[in-house]
């Protein structure tokens, strides 16, 4: 096996990692974590996976199933502060883990705000377009819309393009960091990562433009 396919390597699980693994995280620096649910309705839309990739490209799938309501591992990972969590609009993700499993998830660094506060010169603040400028690589999103919650084994198209949106997570935002700082940008992208649990319990209580006049 090259390089190239051992990075790839994708270990898939069913509703929590298992304890080996677990000490195999816990002492990452960074976890790009995604989720995939039914819909975009917390509450409604069962959460169905959990994408996580270290600093290491230690990449696993973790497959929900409809009656499981906690993850201990998981849970114990995204809840440890010494460790930070990249997502690609952690607000979705934080509430769908937070209603579906109660975690509660600490450290947060979210790409898209940091797109939108670093990448002022472009309104375009997807994942794919971000992982395309910074990163230089085109993904795939026609997996994007499928079944995630089916019963059956998902297809290696699903698990490809879901461990694909964590793999480039890290990288992604140690090159946003840069622009960051650069611009004098970066104490302020903290301060709104603070804010990310709190708009997720809004979204989960289902209320809306709170803090509009």
């Amino acid at each position: 096996m090259d390089n190239n396919e051992k990075n790839k390597k994708i270990t898939i699980l069913d509703n929590d990692i298992n304890t080996d693994l677990y000490n195999l995280y816990k002492d990452s620096s960074y976890l790009a974590v995604d989720t995939e649910a039914m819909g975009l309705i917390h509450g409604r839309d069962r959460l169905c996976l959990i994408q996580i990739c270290n600093e290491f490209n230690l990449t696993s799938c973790i497959k929900i199933e409809l009656d499981n309501s906690e993850s201990p591992n998981i849970k114990k990972l995204f809840e440890d502060n010494k460790i930070m969590k990249i997502f690609h609009y952690a607000r979705f993700d934080v509430a769908a883990l937070k209603c579906n499993l109660e975690i509660n998830t600490s450290n947060i660094f979210c790409t898209k705000i940091a797109s939108k506060l670093a990448r002022t010169y472009t309104n375009r603040h997807g994942l794919k377009d971000l992982i395309h400028e910074l990163i230089g690589i085109e993904l795939d999103k026609s997996s994007q819309s499928s079944d995630w919650g089916s019963a059956k084994d998902l297809s290696n198209k699903q698990i490809d393009y879901a461990a694909n949106d964590v793999r480039y997570l890290i990288e992604t935002m140690r090159k946003l960091r840069i622009i960051l700082e650069r611009e004098g940008r970066y104490e302020l992208a903290q301060k709104c990562f603070k804010t990310i649990p709190v708009h997720s319990e809004l979204d989960i209580l289902k209320f809306s433009n709170v803090f509009e006049h």
